[in-house]
């Protein structure tokens, strides 16, 4: 049995192998170990600078410094013994004690500066022996013997011994100014060391970046962007119609599996297509069956009323002279029976001329035309005068704009609309009101009165032909109005509906498109205020 995996391509498991987020880790760790590597470089030739500056400026100059001062001070005292020895003043004593505080301070800095560093600590305690040997051996003596007031043996120590023992000490505090110069030229060259170091090892930390930037960049093409361009690439070819094209994963394992997922989205898109291209097949065979089945069906139910129409006429006119000739000749019943027959054909050819007109819908038209709806309505108003008259109504007539239509299927719509709101009607006298209002592309038409209304539950059912909400005897009609209704709207590309909420009697709404420049063209016959009848 084959372990699991065996049949993957060699590319798929060396893929497997190496993430690209374990790629990617590893090279932000060589990133990371080279910056701080540089980092620690830099560090290190900064201390390095510093400590050399520091160093530099406060040991060996300050240790410079003091040095001089120190011989200047030995000086000072040099000169306030000569000056007495040769004219017994103490005046000239003066610079003598002022040399003396002064080696004092200066000597204790010297000795500080130098701490730490032997070379000069043995050349200054050199040059600080004998400048002692020089006051122990020759100023105090000398000075002392002038003070006695022998100021031969004064002169002869500050002609001799004294001259070589203060040129001694002159001489070691040069060689201690030639000690700190050359320490001072050494550290200076090493500060210049330290300058390069640091230099340097920001200049190589500058190209490692560079190279490890360079290196990113071109393992991130290689990992990421080339693997999504070809991805893409795919993608787009698929998009632009090419469903056939298989898209080849490629790239790391979370590339190549999102390339895995596109492909397989690919297929099953690619099935579903031919699914929905056989259902589309079988539904465009359908609807020819079905639009034959409506031809055939309106033809039939246009030629049964219409051939309906003699027999009925028949039976209507010899039932009618039967009921004039013999009516009060037989008894009661007979003439209850004849009653039922006239009013039966009677309902009988009104329901026929009804399913004509329902048939002849969108079959018998002369195309559409502009159509005012304000004159429309109008002119079916005044059809209904009878009945508005008879029933005290009230019909208010807002602006209506001009649409695109059937002339004839707009009146009879508005004409069975306005008709059910006057037929429909409850104890107070009927109050119509029509308006109609912009809503995007289409207008939307209202018809609303104070009848009895229509319960939510029959919202739909009222639109159904045939379907009655009440006793023959209460209302009279055949069911067919709201219906034909809903036909002449759908016809006309619109939608026709119950508004449920709307309460102390019904309300209906239907929409039709607006003119193409969606402008309202409103009746010159309709007045901008609402009218009443």
């Amino acid at each position: 049995m084959s372990p699991e995996g065996a049949g993957e391509p060699p590319h798929a498991t060396r893929h497997r192998a190496r993430t690209l987020r374990s790629r990617l880790t590893l090279l932000f760790a060589l990133a990371t170990v080279i910056v701080a590597l540089v980092t620690a470089l830099c560090v290190v030739s900064f201390v390095h600078l510093t400590d050399t500056r520091r160093t530099l400026l406060t040991r060996i100059d300050p240790a410079s410094f003091d040095a001089d001062r120190v011989f200047e001070a030995y000086l000072d005292e040099e000169t306030g013994i000569r000056g007495y020895l040769l004219t017994r003043e103490t005046a000239f004593l003066q610079p003598y004690f002022t040399g003396v505080s002064e080696q004092r301070l200066y000597s204790s800095r010297l000795r500080s500066a130098l701490t730490g560093r032997p070379v000069l600590v043995s050349e200054a305690a050199s040059a600080q022996k004998a400048a002692t040997q020089w006051f122990t051996d020759f100023a105090v003596p000398a000075g002392l013997a002038t003070l006695a007031g022998n100021t031969s043996y004064a002169r002869e120590q500050l002609l001799g011994p004294g001259k070589a023992r203060f040129d001694l000490v002159r001489t070691r505090f040069g060689t201690l100014d030639s000690a700190l110069a050359n320490e001072r030229n050494a550290t200076g060259v090493e500060l210049t060391d330290a300058t390069t170091q640091l230099i340097v090892a920001l200049a190589i930390g500058l190209v490692l970046l560079l190279i490890a930037g360079i290196l990113l960049g071109i393992a991130l093409r290689a990992w990421v962007t080339r693997p999504l361009e070809a991805l893409g690439e795919s993608v787009r070819r698929v998009t632009d119609g090419e469903l056939s094209h298989r898209i080849e994963p490629d790239g790391p394992p979370e590339i190549a599996d999102l390339g895995t997922g596109v492909e397989e989205m690919r297929q099953r898109i690619v099935s579903e297509l031919e699914d929905v291209a056989g259902a589309r097949a079988d539904l465009a065979e359908r609807n020819l069956d079905l639009i034959r089945s409506n031809e055939e069906l309106e033809q039939f139910a246009y030629v049964a009323s219409h051939d309906l129409q003699e027999p009925l006429r028949k039976v209507t006119s010899f039932v009618q002279l039967l009921q004039q000739r013999y009516g009060g000749q037989l008894d009661d019943r007979a003439d209850q029976y004849i009653d039922f027959i006239v009013d039966g054909s009677k309902r009988m050819q009104t329901l026929i001329n009804d399913l004509l007109a329902f048939s002849r819908v969108g079959r018998l038209t002369d195309g559409f035309v502009p159509v005012d709806m304000g004159a429309v309505v109008h002119e079916v108003v005044h059809g209904l005068s009878e009945v508005v008259d008879e029933s005290g109504a009230e019909v208010t007539i807002g602006p209506l704009p001009t649409v695109v239509g059937d002339p004839v299927l707009l009146a009879s719509l508005w004409q069975n609309l306005i008709g059910n709101s006057l037929k429909f009607r409850g104890e107070d006298a009927p109050l119509v009101t029509v308006g109609a209002e912009r809503v995007e592309n289409e207008w939307r038409f209202t018809v609303s009165d104070n009848g009895i209304g229509i319960e939510p539950r029959f919202a739909e059912r009222v639109f159904v032909i045939f379907q009655r909400l009440h006793a023959r005897d209460a209302y009279d009609g055949t069911g067919i109005g709201l219906a034909m209704c809903k036909k002449i709207v759908e016809y006309h590309g619109g939608t026709i509906e119950v508004d449920t909420g709307h309460h102390g009697g019904a309300r209906l709404h239907f929409t039709l498109p607006a003119d193409k420049e969606g402008t309202p063209a409103w009746s010159v016959q309709s007045p901008v205020a609402p009218s009443s009848f």
